[in-house]
């Protein structure tokens, strides 16, 4: 069967290179929740090889931790457990020589970049790529959804305002506590409901009418609920895709 001359070209630019081909190895602290490191897994490899092409993807070393502890860390407000729980799987990740490290949790970032920042590993925090494509669409004000945590997060907010000049709007209280029980009821299982999704698009509907110009999912598991084609002409921030471009983008570096 004659080759297409693309896919042809394609594979010869695969084989020709030297093996095994020299790439950055990328540290993933996952397990908060399985769901999010699965997608992060699968989508950082698609990614790399749609720029790699051929049979080649990624070098992924996952790290992957006990969701129940996470949960009853979070739930119970122990940030100093949580810290040094997740410090020793950091360090799992550096003494496999990783050269770039991600958390695949909104929520989490509150311990581990503490932990990373005394650190010489490179370090991708999730709100970053986030607040740099909000200020590339030239938005000022934006919805967020996520953990209880993530949502009432000042140093969140701040981080958003102080490098992208970005105002980050939180449902209300009683909207925070459905947001927030749809994520660990059920978005962390994967059980994706019809009635969960209507109350996720009222929320982000009361916080568009109070001026936000579009939404952050600030947790790793809700683009499974809501997305893009759901808002049409609202913009969508997903947090894991654009959190899951940038680690592309340096390994690629």
């Amino acid at each position: 069967m004659k080759q297409h001359p693309d896919k042809k070209g394609e594979k010869m630019k695969n084989t020709s290179r030297l093996r095994p081909l020299k790439q950055k190895v990328i540290g993933i602290l996952g397990g908060m929740s399985n769901q999010a490191t699965s997608e992060y897994y699968n989508m950082l490899n698609e990614r790399l090889n749609s720029r790699l092409g051929g049979w080649d993807n990624g070098e992924i070393i996952v790290v992957s931790v006990n969701f129940g502890n996470i949960a009853h860390f979070v739930h119970h407000n122990l940030w100093d457990e949580a810290q040094a729980y997740l410090n020793e799987k950091v360090n799992l990740l550096e003494l496999a020589n990783v050269d770039v490290i991600a958390c695949v949790s909104n929520t989490m970032h509150r311990v581990v970049e503490p932990i990373m920042a005394s650190r010489s590993t490179p370090f991708i925090h999730i709100a970053d790529p986030t607040g740099e494509a909000i200020r590339q669409a030239g938005l000022k004000r934006a919805a967020l959804l996520g953990t209880m945590p993530v949502m009432q997060s000042e140093a969140l907010r701040q981080r958003y305002s102080d490098k992208f000049g970005v105002e980050v709007m939180p449902p209300n209280d009683d909207d925070k506590g459905i947001v927030d029980r749809i994520i660990f009821d059920e978005l962390v299982r994967r059980d994706l409901r019809k009635d969960s999704k209507q109350e996720y698009l009222r929320i982000v509907s009361a916080l568009r009418a109070e001026g936000a110009q579009g939404v952050i999912l600030g947790c790793t598991e809700i683009f499974l609920l809501i997305g893009q084609d759901d808002l049409p002409g609202f913009p969508v921030f997903d947090t894991t895709a654009l959190h899951t471009q940038a680690i592309a983008d340096f390994a690629l570096s």
